[in-house]
Parts: structure tokens; sequence; C-alpha cells
């Protein structure tokens, strides 16, 4: 129908999975609108679906949107100016009067100077404002402007300013694994509310939905994501669209939560993740969900533990945390290791520091000789954070040996408590004065 098309341009950039088959839309997401500068909140809900069994998974998508509702202080009614109206749109509208809102009707796919047949029935509805736009092409969104204009308050035309926003910057989680593995319940129990839709249905969730929430003083924005199964059995487009989204959501995550089955734990799938969470330099932690149903619990994180050591040196010391998201349990330990995490992805260590510890590895463990001639690594100083990021200069490093950059990473770890979190290397050559000189 075009809700999440209007609700991409009103935002700025395209936060909503759009796709042509109905029903993409479950859970209500949030954005900050701006319409010629009006500043607002706005919602993106699934469509309703009223007359269906109690429990179903359409009924508990049309209890989210009327949570959203709740919140809203005007509600857009979009109907499509092609199709015309159905009794579908008929029962809606009499559910949103119940609301006691201002209620404005959006003709949406008018585009150009004839109005469809389904505007004129869309007047039928017998709401005061009802307009005609094309939220594709963003056509006649000035009308929507002026209708929304004596709505709002004063506040909501005024921008906020780059210190404001910068206040505002809050800690980025973002919570990923495979399909049913209790994501959306994690979040339910994390901010104690049902904000997201969960049940026994692989695959509930479909956008990247970002909750702003606040733990200990701390502002946090909340990223749940699809689930992402193999690659080889991913062959409709819309999932296709949301593992984008989802890898997407890791990228511009601070910590990432990486929640595993524990009755399936660290499977191939969960590997791949883990991984790309550590190409992108992203800080991780691995919850154990439903970790109070099983059985062999100290074999599990044993085996756990092996795996990422074997396969993810990288990602050595890795916070493993025990979690039932359903039980709401271990739930403190978990953001305890968030904000733990999140200061070593931030860690700076002094040149001076680094020096002194790399003089020591260097006389411990030298590097080793090749060509003839031995690798000489002179200093190191620290780049950037997040991740930590370190420069290292000499004599032939391009030479230095995978294995010896291990050794100095498992070292810089150790010596400076970095475990768990990615550690970048920047190889470069040391300058040399005499270089370019002539002789005398």
């Amino acid at each position: 129908m075009g809700k999440s098309t209007l609700f991409n341009r009103l935002v700025g950039k395209a936060m909503a999975i759009i796709d042509d088959q109905p029903g993409v839309t479950r859970d209500w997401r949030e954005g900050e609108g701006d319409l010629f500068g009006l500043y607002f909140d706005l919602y993106d809900t699934a469509g309703l679906e009223y007359e269906r069994p109690s429990g179903s998974l359409a009924a508990r998508t049309a209890s989210r949107t009327k949570e959203a509702m709740e919140r809203a202080d005007v509600l857009l009614m979009m109907v499509d100016g092609r199709e015309g109206l159905s009794d579908d749109d008929k029962t809606v509208a009499r559910e949103l009067r119940k609301a006691n809102k201002p209620i404005i009707v959006l003709v949406n796919k008018c585009e150009g100077p004839n109005l469809p047949d389904g505007y004129h029935e869309a007047m039928s509805l017998g709401f005061e404002k009802v307009i005609a736009l094309s939220a594709k092409h963003g056509e006649n969104l000035y009308d929507l402007y002026e209708a929304l204009k004596p709505l709002a308050p004063e506040s909501a035309f005024v921008s906020k300013s780059e210190e404001e926003e910068e206040e505002e910057r809050a800690l980025h989680i973002a919570i990923v694994g495979r399909p049913n593995a209790g994501k959306s319940t994690l979040v339910n129990a994390l901010i104690g509310q049902d904000r997201m839709l969960t049940g026994p249905e692989a695959g509930l969730t479909r956008d990247s939905i970002h909750i702003h929430w606040e733990h200990e003083g701390r502002a946090i924005r909340l990223v749940d994501t699809a689930g992402m199964r193999k690659r080889a059995r991913i062959d409709e487009k819309l999932e296709k669209v949301s593992v984008k989204e989802s890898l997407r959501a890791i990228r511009l995550a601070h910590v990432v939560i990486l929640v595993l089955d524990a009755d399936m734990p660290f499977d191939k799938q969960d590997y791949t993740i883990a991984q790309h969470v550590e190409k992108e330099g992203r800080a991780l932690i691995i919850a154990i969900n439903k970790w109070d149903a099983l059985k062999e619990r100290t074999e599990t994180l044993k085996m756990i533990r092996s795996k990422i050591e074997a396969s993810l040196a990288q990602l050595a010391g890795v916070p493993l945390v025990p979690i039932s998201a359903l039980k709401g349990r271990n739930l403190d330990d978990l953001m305890k290791e968030v904000t733990s995490i999140y200061e070593l992805w931030n860690k700076r260590v002094s040149t001076g520091q680094l020096n002194r510890w790399l003089e020591g590895m260097i006389s411990t463990h030298p590097p080793p000789i090749v060509g003839g001639r031995r690798i000489k690594p002179r200093y190191v100083t620290q780049l950037k954070s997040r991740p930590p990021t370190f420069v290292m200069a000499g004599n032939k490093l391009s030479d230095l040996p995978e294995s010896y950059v291990r050794f100095l990473t498992n070292g810089l770890r150790k010596a400076f408590d970095f475990n768990g979190v990615p550690i970048r290397w920047i190889l470069k050559k040391s300058d040399n004065p005499y270089e370019g000189k002539k002789k005398k």
C-alpha cells in the first residue's frame, strides 16, 4: 500500500523494508520525521487486520499496531488510490474513530493531475482531511504538512542543534543470531515490556527494529535484527533484504550480542555471524539463551570456548554469558559485560607503555631472519580505538610472518587487557633519514 515507502521518505533514509507483497511490516518502527521544517516522531506499523483468531500471528501483529496508535498524537490512515476503498479499509476507519485522535486519510498512488476513483471513494469515509499523494514520488507532501501544522506544538518547528544531537548519542547494541534463538524475547526482557513480536514461528522479525532505552542512566539504542540462516537456504527476496539489514545493523553497532540457542550452540552459522562481527571490528558478547533448560552446562561452555579459540583467534576471551531471556535470568550480568567490553573497545594505551611492552616482547622472542636480515620492529603507537588499532614501524615488516603478528596480538591482549575485542595492525616502514640524499 505504501506505508513504509512514506515512512522512509519522511525520515529521510531507507529504515523500513519495502516489498510488493503485503504484510512485510510486523513490529512497528520508529523514526524522526522532517516535513518542510516540521519535526516529529513517526511510527511505521503493520496493516490492521481484524476478525483473526486470538493468538494468531495476524492478531498479535495487530496488537503491536494498536500499541503504536496509543503512543501517537495524530493517526495517518493510508488507502490505495488505484485499488479503491475495500471493506477492510472501512473496518479500519471505524476502529480508528474509537481512538478519539485527529485522523488524516492519505490516498496513495495519486500521481499526476487526474485523481483516481479511489480518492473520491475515500471521501465517503467522512473524515475532514483527505489528502491525495504519492509516497513513491513524493508528490503533494506539502498538503500533508498543511494538515499537520495546526496540530503541532511550537517545539515541533525547532531542529535539534548538533550539540544536542551529540549529547544524545547512545550506546548502540545490535542483537543478532539464527532464527528462533530468542533475540526478540531478549529485547523484551531487557526493556521490560512486550515491544517485539514473539512466537514459535521462525522469521517473525523482518526489519531491524531500533528501540531507544535507558539502562542505569545510560542512553542505549537496541537493534533487534532478523534471524540469519545459512546463505544456501535463503531463496526469498524478502529474506535477503532482511539479512542485509541485519548485516548493516552489525556495521553500525558498538557492541553486538550474538544470541545462541543452548540446545544447538555455536554451529557453522553462529561462527559465520561471529566472524562477520570481528571483520567489522565490533565488540562482541555471546549470550547462550535457554540456559535454564540445559543439563550439560559445564560441557557446553567448554565446547563453545574451545570452538572460539580454535577458529576465531581474533575473538579470544570474548565474554560468554548464559541467560534465560524468557525468564529474565542473568540479564544484569549480560549488561555488565556490555559495559565492560564497550570500555575495552574504546580503550587507549600511551605510546610509552606500548614501546616498553614491544621491547620486552622482542627481547624474549625476536622476529625471524628473512633473506639474511632480521626483521626489526622499531616502535608502536595506537592510531585509534573502536576497534583498537595499532601502527608498528620498522624494517622489512612486510615480511613479518602472520604467526609473529598473532604472537604480538596475544601479548598485547594479555598486557593491556584487550581480551574479546578485535585488534587491528598497520605495519609501516620506518622513515630513513638518509634516503634520497647523495653521498658526499
